[in-house]
């Protein structure tokens, strides 16, 4: 009890050091957005523009703020999340299981891989007239539409990190009696994490751009949906209230998933080096 005492103790004193060292890189980062966000301001209100054509940002928040106290900014908050996040979910099952397939099997490598060759570099949208005949213009095939994009960079990553694992760990791991499976589940996908995560934070802000994209195609509710239904009845302000809340949705997504790659990864030298996120 003691001992633990002691060691709040120190990072009592130790957490003013910590913060001085912390909160001017936080300002900096911060700096560049609030001088956007004010020559966004002061460029609406000199007259340059006309306020259909760049709202006041003052007015943008009012709007942001009017659909929260309404309901409407949660609802399309949180079926666009849903969406992105379910075809994220999806891309990484499927993603991992299809390139750990491709590293492993010759049979799959000899499957998949004309597929994975072409698919990555072609521009996905064109697979949605036949997602919309196929399958609607509803949830699943919005989330279709993400998982088709965004399962690419992670099949890609999962081959490449199993690749590269160091042939001495697997030959060391078999010397001492590892089978497949455990070979597989304790030292090439651990060995190929920082590699797959690195796929993964590919595969999440492409999975929120191509849901927000399907919305403002197909319609209905959803951040995407809500910024082309002010576009429709001329409303300015409701659009570019749409893109503020995208582009804060977004950060928040990559922030978070970069926090998770830290601490999945904290065996890592990289996690002990400054982050840039």
């Amino acid at each position: 009890m003691a001992v633990r005492h002691v060691t709040t103790r120190a990072r009592i004193k130790t957490w003013p050091a910590k913060a001085a060292r912390i909160l001017p890189l936080l300002l900096a980062r911060c700096f560049s957005v609030a001088a956007l966000l004010a020559a966004w301001e002061i460029l609406a209100r000199s007259g340059i523009f006309t306020p259909f054509q760049l709202p006041p940002f003052s007015a943008v928040v009012l709007r942001i703020w009017n659909d929260g106290a309404a309901g409407d900014l949660w609802i399309n908050l949180a079926l666009t999340l849903y969406r992105a996040l379910a075809a994220f979910a999806i891309c990484v099952l499927a993603g991992v299981a299809v390139g750990t397939a491709m590293s492993r099997s010759g049979l799959a490598r000899w499957f998949f891989d004309p597929i994975v060759s072409v698919g990555f570099p072609m521009p996905k949208i064109a697979f949605l007239p036949v997602v919309i005949l196929w399958l609607g213009v509803y949830d699943l095939s919005k989330i279709t539409m993400a998982v088709i994009d965004a399962i690419f960079p992670v099949i890609a990553a999962t081959v490449i990190g199993i690749q590269g694992v160091e042939r001495e760990l697997i030959w060391s791991a078999r010397n001492m009696g590892a089978s497949e499976r455990d070979l597989l589940r304790q030292v090439v996908l651990p060995a190929a994490l920082p590699q797959i995560m690195t796929g993964l934070q590919v595969a999440l802000p492409l999975a929120l751009i191509v849901t927000v994209v399907a919305e403002m195609l197909m319609g209905g509710y959803g951040l995407g949906g809500a910024m082309m239904t002010a576009s429709r009845f001329a409303n300015s302000t409701g659009v570019f209230a749409g893109i503020v809340e995208i582009a804060a949705l977004g950060y928040a997504l990559v922030k978070a998933m970069s926090l998770i790659r830290r601490r999945l990864l904290a065996w890592h030298p990289e996690a002990h080096a400054p982050s840039t996120v």
